[in-house]
């Protein structure tokens, strides 16, 4: 039996082929294009492991999905590949239509010829998994009840509205086509082998080196702050037992402002890693203009998953970024290396 995983050498992809590797036999074929935030040095693990079958390429490419849908004969596919930074979406929007709009549309063109070709009892339990976010939903007031599955679609952001037409098509091919889809939209991520562009690890990175620690406006946006090895639990118990075309939200139960998740950072550093002269990293907390658009509130409401499923997480945001943070501390040649050049102008372009 095998899976065929897209984007898994992304952030959270990357986590969840570690993740099931760690508790299946089950092989996985990994298609990721290796853009900027690709690394394969986190599935440096996997090396010489025989379950782990690794492919360049894009999702976009229909004759090498469907080469590789034939070769190697899946009975799922998880969908993680997507340009996912809001900053990048509002500086350069093309590259998320492209490959969160039409390459989802290509990847779902793949497999529904697939599908098709599967005998009945294949076809069965077959199933395709994508991988979505609560951006989707737009923003919440302070006072408003999280996000349920039910909430109406109010992307802000070119990277969410991408995102949004991507999970309009997977439900489309459902009830069109009967492909057996499933989606989840998760929270704020965080977690090991985390590209340092977002804040979590961001932070960490610019605190160890001396530098400013940027927080937008006045800090006060909150977010549902999900640990990425509970992500993929819940994944997993979705592909397992979740029904047919339905959504699951998969959330935390951790609402933070962010400018509380930086100084906790800051606490934790405090703690792990002192500075020389004594002095606390907070005191490198810098404020800068907040960027457009920047959506105020996300909570999830994970209600659906627990009642249905048996899934929640297991981490507290106190447990998990103790975690990240002592991660972050003893992977400091991962973290160096993923710091190129383009990362480095890329950084100095947002938050100059």
């Amino acid at each position: 039996m095998t899976i065929l995983v897209t984007g898994g050498a992304g952030f959270i992809g990357s986590n969840f082929v570690l993740d099931w590797l760690a508790h299946s036999e089950e092989a996985v074929v990994n298609l990721d294009k290796l853009t900027y935030a690709g690394n394969l040095e986190s599935l440096a693990s996997l090396q010489g492991d025989p379950r782990h079958i690794f492919v360049r390429g894009d999702i976009g490419d229909r004759s090498l999905v469907d080469r590789l849908l034939i070769e190697h004969h899946p009975r799922a596919v998880i969908n993680f590949a997507a340009e996912s930074h809001v900053d990048r979406s509002i500086h350069g929007p093309e590259d998320f239509i492209q490959t969160n709009i039409v390459g989802t549309f290509h990847l779902l063109e793949a497999v529904r010829g697939y599908y098709n070709a599967l005998p009945a009892t294949e076809k069965s339990s077959f199933r395709f998994l994508h991988v979505s976010t609560d951006e989707v939903y737009g923003s919440l007031t302070p006072e408003a009840p999280p996000f349920t599955e039910e909430n109406p679609y109010e992307p802000n952001s070119p990277y969410s509205a991408s995102k949004a037409a991507s999970d309009h098509l997977v439900r489309a091919y459902h009830h069109t086509y009967g492909l057996p889809v499933l989606t989840t939209n998760c929270s704020n991520n965080y977690g090991p082998y985390h590209f340092p562009e977002k804040m979590i690890p961001l932070m960490i990175v610019n605190a160890l080196a001396g530098k400013h620690l940027p927080v937008y406006g006045d800090g006060m946006q909150v977010r549902d702050w999900l640990y990425v090895k509970d992500h993929c639990s819940a994944i997993r118990r979705v592909l397992e037992d979740g029904r047919l075309g339905e959504t699951y939200n998969v959330g935390g139960w951790n609402e933070k402002p962010n400018i509380e998740v930086v100084k906790t950072i800051c606490k934790l550093l405090d703690q792990y890693r002192p500075r020389s002269d004594g002095k606390s990293y907070a005191d490198q907390i810098t404020y800068v203009s907040d960027r457009p658009g920047h959506d105020q509130r996300y909570a999830i409401d994970a209600r659906k998953i627990e009642r249905e499923l048996n899934w929640k997480p297991s981490e507290t945001f106190e447990s998990g970024i103790t975690k990240t943070v002592r991660w972050y501390l003893e992977n400091t040649e991962w973290v160096r290396h993923v710091q190129s050049g383009t990362y480095r102008d890329w950084i100095k372009k947002q938050y100059s």
